[in-house]
């Protein structure tokens, strides 16, 4: 589905990427970990259009992607989820919502599908429509982020730290409708530094340092990896 080939990214003299080769099939629940400064939400902004490959390919659906910009990076099928939700906080949850269907906003019975069914992975923005998005909780705002991303209808759906900053059980019913959302049909790209929960719902994962994937395995492989285990879960 996603295929990167020896990509780079360079800002002016620093190399933020380097030789970036990953699969992610169509399907899939990919992790990606990696300390902060990894390089994650750089990779992610380059599958998004936001940073342009200074080498190498990157191919979705046997359709290169290098250069393409972001409203078409979404028109193609890919969605970015953003580290820190960037809601638009005065604006209402349903408004927030709404703005993920822009792509789509000719297609109004389409978008009020796809809205009835963000509604029932998320029941609680039903009863918050129209309250101010700045007003939820962490958790709250955290559904809508990905509700809002879900109403551009990706085939691959590319979740950025999306438990940061959340309490516990938030974090264990997020990634409860994330395995939810992967199970409906979208395939998931995840960045995550809660390594052992990320891991658990995985099917693959890449271990990214310094800009470098590093290591690649399926769930069992990493979940059994010493190396993975003392840097990422803990011994």
């Amino acid at each position: 589905m996603l295929q990167l080939k020896n990509v780079d990214v360079c800002y002016g003299s620093f190399k933020a990427l380097s030789n970036i080769s990953m699969t992610v099939d169509t399907g899939g629940l990919v992790v990606l970990l990696g300390a902060n400064g990894a390089g994650k939400s750089t990779l992610f902004n380059t599958l998004s259009g936001l940073n342009r490959p200074t080498a190498g390919d990157i191919e979705f659906e046997g359709t290169r992607l290098n250069g393409l910009k972001p409203n078409a990076v979404v028109s193609s099928g890919i969605v970015q989820c953003a580290e820190g939700r960037k809601l638009f906080p005065q604006m209402s949850v349903h408004q927030n919502l709404m703005m993920g269907a822009y792509v789509h906003r000719r297609d109004r019975q389409g978008n009020k599908r796809r809205l009835n069914e963000v509604l029932e992975l998320f029941p609680i923005l039903e009863e918050k429509a129209e309250q101010p998005a700045g007003s939820l909780s962490g958790g709250q705002q955290q559904m809508v982020a990905i509700g809002r991303a879900m109403m551009s209808r990706p085939r691959l759906l590319m979740l950025d730290e999306p438990s940061l900053g959340l309490a516990p059980l938030v974090v264990k019913q997020m990634f409860e409708t994330i395995q939810q959302i992967n199970s409906l049909g979208t395939t998931v790209l995840l960045a995550e530094q809660n390594a052992f929960a990320a891991l658990k719902i995985a099917t693959h994962a890449y271990v990214m340092e310094n800009g470098q994937l590093v290591m690649e395995g399926d769930r069992e492989a990493m979940l059994g990896n010493e190396d993975v285990r003392k840097a990422y879960i803990g011994a």
